[in-house]
Order: C-alpha cells, then structure tokens, then sequence
C-alpha cells in the first residue's frame, strides 16, 4: 500500500496521512504525541531537524519503556519493586552502598551469585536483562516432573536462558535428596555465564535443614560463597565471622 504524495495538504488531511502512515510504520508513540509535539515546536521555534529528533526520541523512549514492562512482566514477579520506594530507614543491617553497587547490575553482566539471607528483580529488568522469578519449592517440582518426562535437559536450557534467575523462599522447606540435586545441577550449569539470586530465611549454616545431604549442601553453599555478594537483612544471629565460615560451618554440619 502506497499513501498519496501531494502538496499544499490541508491540516486535517495532513494529521490523517501522518495518523495512517504511523500505523503502517507501527510507530504508536509518534501517532499519539506528533500533534503536542509540533505545538511545542511552533511555540519554540524549532529547526525541522530538531522537529524530527523530538519525533524519534518519543518513540524510542516510548519503546523502551515498553520493553521494560515486557521484562519485568516476564520475570514473574509476585509484586513489582524498585530501588526508588526501598526504605534503607527499616532495616539498618542493610548497607545502601551495597544495594546501590547491586543496582548498577555489574554483577550480573559478570554472571556472579548474590545471596539474601534473613526475613526477606525488578531493577534488573529494567536495565534490559532477562528475569525469571520463582519459588524454590516450585522451581524443584518442576524438575522433578520435568525428570520424569525425560525433559530435563530442556527446562533447565530454559532457565540457562535468563541473565537473572531469583530463587525465592529457600529454606521453607526440606528438600529431599532427588530435588535437592536436581536443584544444584540447575544453579551449578548456570554458573559460568549467568547470575542467580537466592533469597532465603536461613543463615547458611541452617541449610542443613533445607538440604538432607550435608556433602551437597557444603558444596552449594562453597558454590554460592564463591566470588559473591551476601546481604544479611536479619538479625545479629544470622551473622557469622566470615563468608569462609559460613561454608565451614555447613561442612561440618
């Protein structure tokens, strides 16, 4: 489909070639907003180059705001929160130079792990990575069933896939043997390329009670502590002298 090229268009025909070649461009911002657009640039006396550039910004602008919904619409997240609504006032064992360094989502470009361990996404999605958010209890069945049906190895791809895999709710409740290995193969394949962040209500010598063998438990835990962040939002009784002995800790468990 061809529009119609003419000269000395009257407004309205003007306003309705623009309107119907928007749709054919699928430029949705530029189709609502030229009009307050070309008022602001009357009223400014704009060049026609900075006319155009005021058009494409809004659209881009527009498409990255979309695309920002779409991940954090992806990530499945129970509730949507950002940096700009968290109280640093509630919980002073929180450090906000470090939830500031973690917003920058460095560590997740160098696929590095981030642990929270007390009473415990979104930024990152809206920096344009992948999320996938999901419950550990949820995450474990459904590689149990997936084993079943001999598809393994495709849902755990499928998690491969996401810069950002949040595990939630870790330590609610014990795993048993079979899960909780199904678990580790999942975060260890991730490791070289991915980062995952764990929320969890235990202190990582208290994993013992999550994971039933001590051997996988210590090595997650040796996995997780490696090259990583860990945020304590508990109390003082989640506070050990050292991320090492955290890890002893649970070895020895």
């Amino acid at each position: 489909m061809t529009l119609p090229r003419q000269r000395g268009l009257t407004e309205q025909a003007a306003d309705a070639a623009i309107d119907t070649a928007c749709r054919m461009l699928r430029l949705p911002s530029i189709r609502n907003e030229f009009s307050d657009i070309t008022d602001r640039v009357v009223k400014d006396q704009m060049t026609y180059r900075g006319f155009l550039a005021e058009l494409l910004m809004a659209e881009c602008d527009d498409r990255a705001r979309r695309r920002s919904e779409r991940r954090i619409k992806a990530a499945d997240s129970p509730r949507e929160k950002s940096l700009r609504t968290f109280d640093f006032d509630a919980n002073p064992n929180i450090d906000p130079a470090t939830i500031h360094t973690l917003a920058s989502c460095e560590w997740i470009k160098k696929g590095q792990p981030l642990c929270l361990i007390g009473d415990s996404g979104t930024e990152a999605a809206m920096k344009g990575y992948r999320v996938r958010y999901t419950l550990a209890t949820k995450l474990v069945n459904e590689l149990v069933e997936a084993a079943d049906e001999k598809q393994l190895t495709k849902t755990i791809a499928r998690y491969g896939r996401v810069d950002l895999l949040c595990i939630d709710e870790l330590g609610y409740m014990e795993l048993d043997r079979h899960g909780a290995e199904l678990l580790f193969q999942v975060l260890t394949e991730r490791e070289e390329k991915n980062s995952v962040a764990i929320a969890s209500n235990e202190s990582f010598g208290g994993w013992t009670k999550t994971f039933a063998d001590p051997r996988l438990c210590a090595a997650l835990v040796d996995r997780l502590t490696f090259n990583s962040t860990i945020i304590e939002t508990g109390t003082d009784s989640y506070r050990l002298a050292s991320t090492r002995a955290r890890a002893e800790q649970t070895a020895a468990g």
